[in-house]
């Protein structure tokens, strides 16, 4: 047993039991799939809280009052509730894959998200959409077949951690402070950031948290992971909201999803011993594969579909509509410009091919 683990240690000193190992290789493929179905939740949890703080006062950001604001909206806490099944699915998937596996599938959450404004609130996905899609999965499948994921059973001591979390909290403290200055993307950039590692962090203390219950049920709320857990999780949840926020979700939804996997495969290799495949080309390919998929996140975006739409001084999200034929009726949107009385009532048109009560049919939205 001391040999075997003597061959990896990075940050972890000690070594998880063999039969936990090879379950782990074995429920593999169940990790993907639960992966993926969590970054399907992701993806519209982003949507439902998006709309539930879009319009909370410029003066909430990085207040509780923000949370305030989104906690009186129906739509935010239906979001909280996806929110809440998306983190299950990932639990589940840490249980079964390991952190640098997990993590990276969780980027196909954008491509996701495209996907659903297009069908769900009638959007047409044009080549741009549909090629940012292909580069994300393409990128992603590169990388998981050349860096063949190993390893991932050291169980980290509470120095370890103490190091780690000391170096999670300084990074997220820096990023949160940048984000007091700046145009609202750089902001909302930077709010994004700070959310991604405090959820890659989060998504660590998953992992030992499934290492606790693999062992028995009797000890896990006696130990530290459930509820620094808990801390981490809202932490984060609130960081997101600010970052949701603070600027064009084209800045902070692709910091989210980019930085997210990235600060995962580095925790993954430090505490729990991930290894990755990186002799001969195979190290420039995993590269590649990464700087594709991050290229195709990025790209997703800012695509019109995801990002803000400018109206004057304001922002107006495209999320603002009725998702495509929920509706027959114009709604009513209070806006405040520069050039317009506060509370002046602005009337935005039904999605298109709804019909007015006379059975006529209203403009389409989105169209020339």
């Amino acid at each position: 047993m001391g040999a075997k683990g003597t061959t990896l240690e990075p940050l972890a000193k000690r070594l998880q039991e063999p039969p936990r190992k090879t379950a782990a290789v074995e429920m593999e493929p169940m990790a993907y799939l639960l992966a993926v179905c969590a970054a399907m939740s992701n993806a519209v949890t982003t949507i439902l809280q998006r709309m539930g703080v879009e319009t909370a006062p410029s003066d909430t950001r990085l207040r509780w009052g923000l949370m305030a604001h989104a906690l009186r909206r129906k739509v935010w806490l239906a979001g909280f509730g996806v929110m809440t099944c998306g983190f299950l699915l990932q639990f589940a998937a840490l249980h079964f894959g390991r952190l640098s596996v997990v993590q990276p599938i969780l980027t196909l959450e954008l491509p996701f998200l495209v996907a659903i404004l297009g069908v769900w609130f009638g959007h047409r996905l044009t080549w741009r959409e549909w090629l940012g899609a292909f580069m994300a999965a393409g990128g992603l499948a590169t990388f998981l077949d050349l860096s063949q994921p190993g390893g991932g059973y050291l169980r980290p001591d509470l120095g370890d951690w103490v190091l780690v979390s000391t170096v999670v909290v300084g990074s997220c403290v820096i990023a949160a402070a940048l984000a007091h200055i700046g145009p609202a993307a750089w902001r909302a950039a930077m709010f994004g950031i700070s959310a991604a590692v405090m959820f890659a962090f989060t998504a660590a203390i998953m992992k030992e948290m499934n290492a606790d219950i693999s062992q028995g049920w009797g000890g896990v709320f006696v130990s530290w992971p459930p509820y620094a857990l808990t801390v981490t999780g809202l932490t984060g949840v609130f960081l997101a909201q600010n970052a949701f926020h603070a600027g064009p979700v084209t800045a902070s939804q692709s910091t989210l999803v980019i930085m997210d996997p990235l600060a995962s495969i580095g925790i993954g290799i430090g505490l729990f011993g991930d290894q990755l495949k990186t002799a001969g080309v195979r190290g420039p390919g995993e590269a590649l594969g990464l700087l594709v998929l991050m290229a195709g996140v990025f790209y997703l975006a800012r695509s019109p579909l995801v990002a803000t739409v400018k109206e004057g001084d304001m922002e107006q999200h495209i999320l603002s509509f009725r998702p495509h034929g929920l509706s027959s009726r114009r709604r009513v949107k209070t806006i405040a410009r520069a050039d317009v009385p506060t509370g002046t009532p602005e009337v935005v048109p039904a999605p298109r091919g709804a019909r007015g009560s006379d059975g006529s049919e209203t403009a389409a939205w989105g169209s020339q």
